[in-house]
């Protein structure tokens, strides 16, 4: 199965790196048939890379509500359009519906979500984003290395990376 990993955010505003080190470890673990991205925002060109692959992930960082505890989050994604005119930023739907319009291929797509604490100047990751970033890698490494679908939604706890809740 052709993968392809998203990792995008602005590194140099703390935890908003998160999507683009889990893109880097993924690709330094050079698994077969995995292709990946590290970027600092998505933009409609992407559709055709995601055109050429069975499944996609769209890695990023979330601010983490304190109130509950810190998880990685995996959502299935269904195409969306955009509302806004086409500029040099679009999220994840938006991509797989230019996919599918452009191209007539929709892949399997996942958007893996980081908890984040902190967004100012900087490039140092929070505790939480740092173990979010390792649950993250885990379970894309795991994922890239099975067939099929995944469940649609998953949320991971920091501190027992294996168990799942399937919302």
């Amino acid at each position: 199965m052709r993968t392809l990993a998203i990792g995008y955010g602005n590194t140099l505003r703390g935890d908003d790196g998160a999507g683009q080190a889990v893109a880097e470890a993924i690709a330094a673990l050079s698994l077969p048939e995995v292709r990946v991205r590290s970027l600092h925002q998505l933009t409609p060109d992407l559709a055709a890379d995601i055109a050429e692959v069975d499944r996609v992930f769209f890695i990023d960082a979330i601010l983490w509500g304190e109130e509950i505890s810190p998880r990685v989050r995996i959502h299935g994604l269904t195409p969306q359009e955009q509302n806004s005119s086409l500029g040099h930023y679009c999220e994840p739907r938006s991509l797989l519906a230019w996919s599918e319009l452009l191209y007539d291929r929709l892949p399997s797509a996942y958007w893996v979500l980081i908890p984040g604490l902190n967004f100012a100047f900087g490039e140092t990751f929070s505790d939480v984003t740092q173990g979010g970033i390792a649950v993250a890698i885990a379970a894309i490494h795991r994922f890239c290395l099975t067939e099929g679908e995944i469940c649609p939604s998953l949320s991971i706890p920091l501190n027992g990376g294996d168990r799942h809740s399937h919302s």
